[in-house]
């Protein structure tokens, strides 16, 4: 029994001994360990109950910047600006001699829309292109001083909402504005003038715009159009280029007269009066008168008429313009400077709108709208009907814009074809060339050029500074063409001119022409390609004709004058019918204008009596220059009947037989049988 407990004990304790040395071993052990740690000591983790981040802070993933406005619709002044580049003030053009190409003003094709129209949102992606929806806020203008726009040409307002095209040049998509039937990349730059044919096929490999490719024949390879007729000799008694088989003869005082290969009169220019008459190829007479201290008279049946007086300010020409047209009466400033040895005149405007509204112009708007015109169904809009179509929807007031010039000059085209009888057109004969949506594209893009080019002058009036007249006309945009980006002009007034052939062709109002390379630096015309006219005796397009630098300055003129009259129509209806807002803002008064001399009071009359002078003038100078007879020629062999019938009878006679002698004042004639044998 006794030694059971014992065996049992002995158990107990080895088990006992075996866990005390298990322990021990676990205790030496961890005391190797901290020997380790303190000889090379680590960073202390945080203590684990010790927040990260006070209570109140807020969360890691809400940043600060979440409170800035969403990023769709920047403020202009934060983004690259889009304007092109604008020249800075430059040093005034020496002073100009006035002009004689007379702008026209346009029939307002807005005043009878005004809250007539409906509008609504096209049926597209609402979402605007990108740079608008800057609250109506003008865009930057970075100018380079020397007047160029090192390449860049204005891009055109777009909206994703018609998008079509493919854009590889970087810049904005041109032709953006919802076509019917536009199609094909623009891989030039620039958006093809009259590339796109009516299937939508055919490109523009040439970074320019070709000539004759409408078809969808052929592409333009970079080549520019044949030589045109700028550099023809003629008179230069009459000014504007002659045309083939046309002759002018001269009167020993000066004056001059040039009559057209059938035989009719085209131009006169009478020294004694001053005056200049032009017989247009549509019917219509162009009459204007310089007088000695540089005032002019224009007169044009059907058409508005002025008188232009000149007048300084702060060392530069300008000329005030009172137009009257149906009996009402209203100015127009111009600022004179030279160019190709010339004096032009650029179109300065009485008022500037504020800056932001011209952003506002400019810019696309928050969607495209649609807009009924007031003038759909006019007589003026159904007899061209066949030459242009009004967009469909717009995107911007630039297109907006487009469409109130083109019926602008479309209406003036149609009252002086009721009113004088001008033949501005003929649907009906071969050789139409519609306006088609690439051609108003590239009107659209000049509209843009001209929205930017006021903005700045904008800012300099309002800094109380003159604008540069060449910074402003077509010096500009012979610097832009010389750089290889074509230019259009929408032709303002009927208008005459001679092709590449030599033959004589005619322009009315709402035509299209490019310019696509300059003329020679003593040229005083310039070769451009007809874009789109209206048949009948008019230009055909593709024509190279030759227009006269300052009817080229006037073209321009006219786009800046009916640009301003629809900004102003644009302004008294904003915000009515579905047109967007615009940023409100006072107009403030060119610096130029108040210097101006009143305007006259008698315009009318002055107008009327010139034109009352007119016939009288042709009348003389026809005279006056027809080529004189020739002396009567007697010659051996001619009977002494033909003698008689030249000379008459002679002052005394001698009669010797078969032989007789006539005497007349200053010659003696021999006669044998007869038969002259002598003269003496």
């Amino acid at each position: 029994m006794n030694m059971q407990r014992f065996s049992r004990a002995i158990r107990y304790g080895s088990f006992a001994l075996i866990i005390a040395g298990l322990v021990c071993s676990c205790a030496l052990a961890n005391a190797d360990d901290k020997k380790k740690d303190t000889s090379h000591p680590a960073a202390k983790p945080a203590p684990a109950a010790k927040p990260s981040a006070p209570a109140s802070r807020p969360a890691p993933s809400a940043p600060a910047h979440v409170s800035r406005p969403t990023p769709q619709a920047p403020a202009p002044v934060s983004r690259p600006s889009i304007l092109p580049a604008m020249p800075a003030a430059r040093p005034s053009t020496p002073p100009a001699a006035p002009v004689s190409r007379p702008s026209q003003p346009a029939v307002n094709p807005g005043a009878s829309a005004g809250g007539t129209h409906t509008v609504s949102p096209a049926p597209v992606n609402s979402k605007p292109a990108i740079g608008s929806g800057n609250g109506g806020k003008p865009p930057v203008i970075t100018t380079p001083t020397n007047g160029t726009s090192n390449g860049v040409r204005t891009p055109v307002a777009t909206s994703p909402a018609v998008g079509l095209g493919t854009n590889y040049s970087g810049r904005t998509p041109a032709n953006t504005t919802a076509p019917a039937n536009g199609a094909g990349p623009n891989k030039g730059g620039r958006t093809p003038a009259i590339t796109t044919p009516p299937n939508g096929t055919g490109q523009n490999n040439g970074g320019r715009n070709p000539v004759n490719s409408a078809n969808g024949m052929g592409a333009n390879n970079g080549a520019r159009p044949q030589a045109g007729p700028n550099n023809a000799p003629h008179n230069p008694v009459i000014a504007t280029p002659p045309s083939r088989g046309s002759r002018e003869n001269v009167a020993r005082n000066g004056s001059a007269v040039r009559v057209r290969p059938n035989g009719r009169v085209s131009d006169v220019h009478d020294v004694r009066r001053g005056m200049d008459v032009h017989q247009g190829l549509n019917g219509g007479r162009r009459i204007v008168v310089e007088r000695p201290d540089h005032s002019r008279t224009f007169f044009e049946k059907g058409r508005p008429g002025y008188v232009a007086r000149p007048y300084s300010f702060h060392g530069h020409d300008f000329d005030r313009r009172t137009y009257v047209y149906h009996g009402h009466t209203y100015d127009h400033f111009y600022h004179g400077y030279r160019f190709h040895g010339l004096g032009l005149h650029v179109y300065a405007p009485s008022f500037y709108f504020g800056h932001a509204y011209y952003g506002w112009a400019y810019n696309p708007w928050a969607s495209p709208i649609r807009y009924h015109w007031g003038w759909m169904g006019n007589p003026w809009h159904r007899y061209y009907g066949y030459y242009f179509s009004p967009y469909p929807v717009y995107p911007s007031a630039a297109f907006w814009l487009t469409d109130y010039v083109i019926s602008a000059n479309l209406q003036a085209a149609y009252a002086a074809h009721q009113e004088a009888g001008e033949m501005n057109g003929d649907p009906n004969a071969a050789g139409v060339a519609p306006l088609t949506p690439d051609v108003k594209q590239e009107i659209a893009d000049e509209v843009r050029d001209q929205l930017a080019l006021e903005g700045q002058e904008a800012q300099q009036n309002a800094q109380q500074q003159v604008v540069d007249p060449g910074a402003s006309g077509i010096a500009r945009i012979m610097t832009d063409v010389a750089s290889g980006h074509p230019r259009v002009f929408v032709v303002g007034s009927a208008l005459d001119v001679v092709d590449g052939s030599g033959s004589e062709c005619a322009l009315s109002d709402g035509d299209a022409l490019q310019l696509q390379s300059v003329p020679p630096p003593n040229a005083t015309s310039a070769d451009l390609v007809v874009l789109a006219s209206k048949g009948g005796q008019e230009c055909a397009k593709s024509d190279l004709v030759s227009v006269p630098l300052d009817s080229l300055q006037e073209m321009q003129n006219h786009l800046r004058e009916v640009v301003d009259q629809g900004l102003q129509e644009l302004q008294a209806n904003q915000g009515k019918g579905g047109l967007p807002a615009a940023p409100a803002g006072p107009q403030a008064p060119a610096v130029y204008a108040a210097a101006a001399p009143p305007p006259d009071q008698n315009v009318a009359s002055e107008i009327q009596q010139q034109a009352d002078q007119a016939d009288q003038a042709v009348t003389d100078v026809t005279a006056d220059a027809a080529p004189q007879a020739a002396p009567p020629t007697i010659s051996a062999g001619q009977s002494i009947a033909d003698v008689v019938a030249i000379l008459g009878q002679p002052g005394r006679k001698a009669i010797l037989g078969r032989k007789a002698i006539y005497y007349y004042k200053d010659m003696k004639i021999t006669f044998k049988d007869g038969v002259v044998t002598d003269v003496e």
